[in-house]
């Protein structure tokens, strides 16, 4: 072997943010299993010849063979894993998938290996993936955002008093976003930035939280704790991220256009069972 020779090694890689570089280049943001987050170059791939454009295409599970580069490490040879075809044929699924790739990308680390962040969100866009009822989508979302706020050490307290550390009661008890947690009534009285909670909307935060998918998927909602936790989750993403995620801005408005866009979806599954948690919190 030549000192001058490049490394050559083998990675899979899910695509998550692309630019085009030079005239006929591109600059890949991919998530590995094994070294995180890279930014790779694949040389001449927006050209009409290229064989290699097919396979890098966002959201596509990949395995790459990649030679070391100064600046970035290239793409020699690519070929398919998981194309995720059903996500590509609809609209929705597409916004939701791009939510779970941004997020991916805004709690990834270059170059940090994070073996069950790459897990979490395979199995996310395995399951977006999967044919399913209507419900289930926003569901998947926020037991995937639940479960990557653990991952990344940005988990809220839901389970204890982050003020006391006494196991939380099913009452009206209060929540502070920027404390990350909960609060229970004895310690709430001198609180201000807290928010109450209700006990139905705790009790499917902390299910979530602490189950696995297959678990969750089994959940059916009240729309109004649906929007509720839709809310929360939201807010807690802006205090940890400190800015807006611009693919929720791109689901609220494929959300707003679906009654009027033409239907791709699968007839009616049976009826989703109601909520695993209690009587009260069920579907309408």
């Amino acid at each position: 072997m030549t000192p001058n020779r490049q490394r050559i090694y083998r990675s899979h890689a899910l695509i998550l943010r692309r630019r085009d570089y030079s005239e006929a280049d591109r600059i890949l943001t991919v998530l590995t299993p094994h070294r995180g987050k890279q930014e790779l170059i694949a040389k001449g791939i927006r050209k009409t010849s290229s064989r290699k454009a097919g396979h890098l295409e966002l959201y596509t599970h990949t395995s790459l063979m990649l030679a070391e580069g100064r600046t970035w490490d290239v793409v020699t040879e690519v070929s398919t894993v998981e194309s995720y075809r059903k996500i590509r044929e609809d609209l929705e699924k597409i916004s939701q998938a791009g939510y779970l790739c941004e997020l991916a990308d805004a709690f990834s680390e270059s170059e940090d290996e994070n073996l069950p962040l790459w897990d979490l969100v395979i199995l996310g866009l395995r399951a977006l993936n999967d044919d399913w009822g209507p419900c289930n989508g926003p569901m998947l979302l926020r037991w995937f955002v639940l479960h990557l706020l653990s991952l990344t050490g940005f988990q809220p307290q839901l389970f204890h008093c982050i003020a006391c550390e006494t196991p939380l009661e099913p009452v009206l008890n209060r929540l502070d976003l920027a404390a990350g947690g909960v609060i229970c009534p004895n310690c709430a009285y001198n609180m201000d930035t807290a928010e109450t909670i209700e006990p139905d909307v705790l009790k499917v935060l902390r299910y979530l939280q602490s189950n696995d998918w297959d678990a969750s998927a089994r959940l059916a909602l009240r729309p109004a704790i649906a929007g509720r936790i839709d809310n929360i989750l939201h807010r807690y993403l802006l205090q940890v991220l400190e800015r807006h995620l611009r693919s929720t801005e791109f689901m609220r408005r494929i959300q707003y256009l679906a009654p009027a866009l033409p239907s791709s979806a699968p007839p009616a599954a049976a009826e989703t069972p109601t909520s695993l948690l209690a009587p009260d919190v069920t579907a309408e």
